[in-house]
């Protein structure tokens, strides 16, 4: 018993006991360090802002690009239009032209008719209906058509 009280109390002892509590601590702390080290590395924080930076430098001159895309089009658009309307009058200048055609049109329109020939205009039902109640209105004298359309645009504020 005596060699082991004087075996604790000596350096040799002691000092092992204090190298190995020592080792315990490192040890302790390197997987403490290690278990919080975080898996971005330096690098990869350094692409992510590269990256964030590119996407920020060309967003506005990729949003103009495409906007610009967008107002060829619509013109382009607008002059395939205005192409195919010139077409149009060109087509319609021609028929012009041409005395058949402007025989017909006169005919149609004016309601000419040749010598020789009878005109017969057939007018729509719906449309006398109309011209009866305009000339109720004409009957009166002016005054009274005023003073009704003032009465009626009084009665529409109301």
């Amino acid at each position: 018993m005596v060699v082991k009280d004087r075996d604790r109390f000596s350096t040799a002892t002691r000092l092992r006991l204090l190298g190995e509590q020592t080792a315990a601590r490192v040890y302790r702390s390197q997987t403490k360090r290690q278990a919080r080290r975080s898996r971005l590395t330096g690098r990869a924080a350094l692409l992510a802002l590269v990256l964030c930076s590119l996407i920020v430098a060309l967003a506005y001159p990729i949003r103009q690009y495409v906007s610009q895309r967008a107002e060829i089009a619509d013109v382009e658009r607008q002059r395939e239009q205005a192409r195919e309307r010139v077409e149009q009058l060109r087509d319609l200048k021609a028929r012009w032209r041409d005395d058949a055609y402007a025989e017909q049109q006169i005919r149609q329109r004016l309601h000419y008719v040749m010598p020789g020939e009878t005109g017969y205009v057939v007018i729509d039902p719906d449309t006398s209906k109309q011209a009866h109640a305009d000339k109720g209105a004409a009957a009166r004298p002016w005054y009274a058509n005023v003073w009704d359309g003032v009465d009626k645009s009084d009665a529409a504020d109301q």
